[in-house]
């Protein structure tokens, strides 16, 4: 089975990723969403965590051969930053949203060197705009900071604008669509439901979608 459908079937069999077309989430933003995410949800589950820790070894080693050291984003990424690292006998730390306010006041956790290339690990990509900060502190600190790996992405436009500015690449195991099709496939959603949930994620704050087919 391809990676990228295999995790999502993982993600939905765990309810990391729900789909509630017709009775949508109310993000912090206030945007109305037919999915929930919460891939915290991976670690709680042995044969998923393994599948999802060995998918982002081989993305990182297809995609990024001469990485040095793996960075996760805080909190999401720290688990998934360490296991990688593990497995593949590499050293790894992570970023914190801001600088301690204690002791030697650390963005960057672990010991990184200038000139050091590194993959930054990610649980969730949406918009795109923590894990930019996060490469733009490692950039800051020397790092060569070779892309992203991640475990899903929703391939929002505004995301994949905003990865491209900043120069950075992002590969995940899987991605919205996937999860839509796997989803429908498997009767976690209707068929006719793939068309609303893409609007969606074309356009988050268009709620045309809601009143689709039921």
């Amino acid at each position: 089975m391809e990676l990228n459908k295999l995790i999502a079937q993982d993600l939905l069999k765990i309810k990391a990723v729900f789909f509630r077309p017709d009775e949508p989430f109310i993000w912090a933003s206030g945007i109305k969403s037919p999915v929930y995410c919460d891939n915290r949800l991976t670690l709680t589950s042995p044969e998923v965590r393994n599948d999802v820790e060995n998918g982002l070894v081989t993305l990182i080693k297809e995609n990024y051969p001469e990485v040095e050291v793996l960075m996760g984003t805080s909190t999401a990424g720290i688990a998934h930053a360490a296991i990688c690292g593990h497995i593949m006998g590499l050293p790894m730390g992570y970023v914190r949203s801001g600088n301690k306010d204690h002791g030697r006041q650390n963005q960057i956790e672990g010991r990184l060197e200038p000139g050091q290339k590194v993959v930054v690990v990610e649980d969730l990509i949406s918009t795109g705009g923590s894990v930019i900060e996060v490469v733009n502190v490692l950039r800051e600190a020397g790092a060569d900071v070779l892309g992203v790996v991640s475990i899903f992405t929703y391939g929002m436009q505004k995301g994949l604008t905003r990865l491209a500015e900043a120069n950075v690449k992002n590969v995940s195991l899987s991605n919205f669509d996937t999860i839509a099709e796997v989803a429908a496939e498997q009767s976690y959603i209707k068929p006719e439901d793939i068309a609303r949930l893409i609007a969606f994620r074309n356009n988050p704050s268009d709620e045309s979608w809601i009143g689709g087919t039921k």
